[in-house]
This record gives C-alpha cells, sequence and structure tokens, in this order.
C-alpha cells in the first residue's frame, strides 16, 4: 500500500494541448452539458408530476434520466473546468471518486436498458397480463436490483485498483480518470488485472447488449401478430430503445472487451458515450413519443397559468 502514497494528485491531459481547439471545446462541451441537464431533468419532473404517465415505462425512463444526469454530472464539470482555467489536475482521492461515480452510474443504466427491454417485452408480448406482471413492487425491485448491480460492479472496479501501488508516472493520457488509462500508471504487472477489469466492465456490457438483442428481435418477431396501429407504436418505442441501447453498448464494449491497452481512438469514443449519449437521450425517447410531449406542454401550460395568477 506504501508505494500508492507516493502519487498524490494526478494530471489529465485532455483532449488536446491546442488552444484554440480548447476554447472551442469549452463553448461545445457546455452547451452539450446544459442540454444534457435541461433534457433529461425535463423528462424527471415530467414523469414525476405529470398524472398521465404512470406506466411502469415512464417511469424506467425517469430513473434512466435521473442517472444519465448523475453520470454526466461526474465527468462534465471536470473536463470544462479543466478547459477554461487550464488546470488539469485531480488528486488521488478526487480520481478513486470519479471513477466510482461514473462505473456505479453507468453500470447501473447498463441494467436498468435490460429491464426497460423486460418491459417492453411485456407490454407488446403479453398485454392483457401486463398490469399484473409490472405490478409497482415489481418495477421498483427491478430498479433497486439495477442500483445493486451497478454499485457491485463499481466497488469491484475500484477495490481493484485502489491498492495497486501508483510509485512513478502520474499522467493521464485521457480527459478523466478510468480504468485502462490508470492501469498504464501502476509499477506492476498488470495482465491479470486488465484480465478482470474486461471480465467485469466488458464481460457485463457484451452479455446484456446480446441479451438486449435477443429480447428486442424477440419483441419485433411478434409485431406481426399487432394491428397496424398498435405495430407502429411499437416500432417507434422499440426503435428509440435500441437506438439508445446501439449508442451506449458499442462503445462501451470496444473499451472494455480487450486486453489493458489505450488506443488514440478511445477519447473520441469516450467522449461519445460520457456526454453524447446523456445528452440524446432525452431527444430519442421524447421526440417520437406524443405522450411525453404532450405531457411536457400541459405541465409547461399549467406552470404559465399558476405563475400568471
Amino acid at each position: 500500500m506504501e508505494p500508492r502514497n507516493n502519487v498524490t494528485y494526478f494530471v489529465l491531459l485532455g483532449l488536446t494541448q491546442n488552444t484554440k481547439e480548447q476554447t472551442v471545446l469549452i463553448f461545445l462541451f457546455l452547451l452539450f452539458y446544459i442540454l444534457t441537464m435541461i433534457g433529461n431533468m425535463l423528462i424527471v419532473v415530467t414523469v414525476t408530476f405529470s398524472k398521465s404517465l404512470g406506466s411502469p415505462m415512464y417511469f424506467f425512463l425517469g430513473s434512466l434520466s435521473f442517472m444519465d444526469v448523475i453520470y454526466s454530472s461526474s465527468i462534465s464539470p471536470k473536463l470544462i473546468s479543466n478547459l477554461f482555467f487550464g488546470e488539469n489536475t485531480i488528486s488521488f482521492q478526487s480520481c478513486m471518486a470519479q471513477l466510482f461515480t461514473e462505473h456505479f452510474f453507468g453500470g447501473s443504466e447498463v441494467f436498468l436498458l435490460l429491464v426497460m427491454a423486460y418491459d417492453r417485452y411485456v407490454a407488446i408480448c403479453k398485454p392483457l397480463h401486463y398490469l399484473v406482471i409490472m405490478r409497482q413492487w415489481v418495477c421498483i425491485t427491478l430498479l433497486v436490483v439495477s442500483w445493486i448491480g451497478g454499485f457491485l460492479h463499481s466497488v469491484i472496479q475500484l477495490s481493484t485498483i485502489y491498492g495497486l501501488p501508483f510509485c512513478g508516472p502520474n499522467v493521464i493520457d485521457h480527459f478523466f480518470c478510468d480504468m485502462y488509462p490508470l492501469l498504464k500508471l501502476i509499477c506492476t504487472d498488470t495482465y491479470v488485472i486488465g484480465f478482470l477489469v474486461a471480465a467485469n466492465g466488458g464481460l457485463i456490457c457484451t452479455i446484456v447488449f446480446l441479451l438486449l438483442l435477443i429480447s428486442y428481435g424477440v419483441i419485433l418477431h411478434s409485431l406481426k401478430n399487432l394491428s397496424q396501429e398498435r405495430k407502429w407504436k411499437a416500432l417507434q418505442t422499440c426503435g428509440s430503445h435500441i437506438t439508445v441501447v446501439v449508442f451506449f453498448f458499442v462503445p462501451c464494449i470496444f473499451m472494455y472487451m480487450r486486453p489493458a491497452k489505450t488506443f488514440p481512438i478511445d477519447k473520441l469514443l469516450s467522449v461519445f458515450y460520457t456526454v453524447i449519449t446523456p445528452m440524446l437521450n432525452p431527444l430519442i425517447y421524447t421526440l417520437r413519443n406524443s405522450e411525453m410531449t404532450n405531457a411536457m406542454k400541459k405541465l409547461l401550460r399549467r406552470n404559465v397559468i399558476s405563475c400568471g395568477k
């Protein structure tokens, strides 16, 4: 444990060292973060206060948006701050806290997306039993299981790296603290550790992704028995879910389902699933969902009228 104390802080190299590019990125990431907060918080508030969105699908969607808010907030503010002030250092404890938070909420989101696929399967394939199967306590239990799954995943990741000897270089070639960039700084053999990280991260992503593909394959196959109207509505909902799943899981699998090595493209892919995807989720889920957009309009009108009084 003693060698670890030789490193009290890390230096994050970030995305670029070019001043002009950094200026552009400040405004770009600030815009992305603001849109992420507004979009996801709008969904959380709408689902919480709208009486017309009482189905389990919206309960899980609100939970997903809440996870995206915390997940994005664990990375984007530090990234923007580093670009703006030029302070690219992060303390050892803050780095570990960031690592824990991002894997906790990112892991929880992985399991929640699987729960949401199960919810859609029941709604489309067993519509007459939907309210019986997806009772309130079942939905809460599934959500809690998602949180527990994310927590265990994060604890394993953190415990894997926390006690390792950081005794030399402290420069992380990334814009946030993540497992593989940190493993490059360990002054001991990391082959077995890298394998454990891949098993805990990449394997989980791959298995859940395959389960999601199978579940949506079953759902799409069952659509032939539905009326044209129900078929179109189901396709819209599943299309949104599949888009989110692909955007989130493909970069995740590429990043973690491999030996403990880093590649130049890693930073770009990391931007995609840590910054872009949390911002796109609200748009993907709401733009083609008339129930959600109508509920948002009603909530907005109600607030405007109450403020007018």
